[in-house]
């Protein structure tokens, strides 16, 4: 028997980048998966490709309504592993230079969508007095990103709010915790390289070494090892209330 044998997880994000990489590991843990997110295309392929015991919904995790259309659709499936994938980079700017718009999209998928999926789907879990949700922040919640407030205040608050909602639900017997995942190597951060790269004159090769060597072990994180730390999360029942850094020791 593998590890998640017999528990559905709900991914949302679940179409791209991390999302995929943690509805694959949770896959291949023997969990069945439910990938959710906006668009219906890349959803169709992480299904196609995951196989078996492995379905897809459409969500706006900043929509109350869209939530709760999602919440419907799944009634009857026991969700006992929610992960809050869903989030938004938004702008690379100064503070000064970012509009009102900007910074309440940030906030509307990174911190009301984590609010709503909780909402929706802890109840369920709270009743049966078992469940485990496990929400992604970053470990730019937890130190200067210059150029990147919205997000860095949207990260930190999901922190915040991981941990405040471990104490409520906790005592029913769910777990709530946050992974905090440092660079990840991929299109994101290639985008922010090329970015921070234009606005100091440097080459693309310069700005990335200036940022990876921050990190003790020298070197991004993988989309893998993010799906892994899930997995690892989800098998240590006494981790509640917990904020795991995988950053490759960016934070220190």
């Amino acid at each position: 028997m593998t590890p998640l044998a017999g528990r559905t997880a709900l991914i949302t994000g679940g179409g791209t980048g991390l999302g995929a990489a943690i509805a694959k590991a949770l896959h291949d843990a023997g969990a069945d998966v439910v990938v959710a997110g906006r668009r219906k295309e890349p959803l169709e392929d992480v299904v196609s490709a995951l196989g078996a015991r492995a379905s897809w919904r459409t969500v706006d995790v900043a929509d109350a309504a869209s939530v709760a259309q999602l919440e419907e659709s799944l009634r009857g499936t026991e969700v006992s592993i929610l992960v809050n994938n869903a989030g938004i980079a938004g702008p690379v700017a100064s503070l000064t230079d970012i509009t009102p718009e900007e910074w309440d999209e940030v906030f509307d998928v990174n911190v009301r969508g984590t609010y709503l999926m909780c909402r929706a789907f802890l109840p369920a879990m709270v009743e049966r007095a078992s469940g485990d949700v496990i929400n992604l922040a970053s470990v730019s919640g937890k130190r200067p990103l210059i150029r990147r407030t919205p997000y860095c205040a949207s990260k930190m608050a999901v922190i915040g709010l991981s941990s405040t909602l471990a104490f409520e639900v906790g005592p029913s017997g769910v777990n709530v915790n946050t992974l905090s995942p440092g660079p990840v190597d991929g299109p994101r951060m290639d985008r922010n390289f090329r970015l921070e790269a234009e606005r100091t004159g440097k080459s693309y090769e310069q700005a990335q070494d200036v940022f990876v060597s921050r990190a003790a072990l020298g070197r991004m994180i993988t989309e893998e090892e993010v799906g892994a730390a899930v997995v690892a999360m989800l098998g240590m029942p006494g981790l509640c209330g917990a904020d795991v850094d995988l950053s490759a020791g960016m934070v220190a």
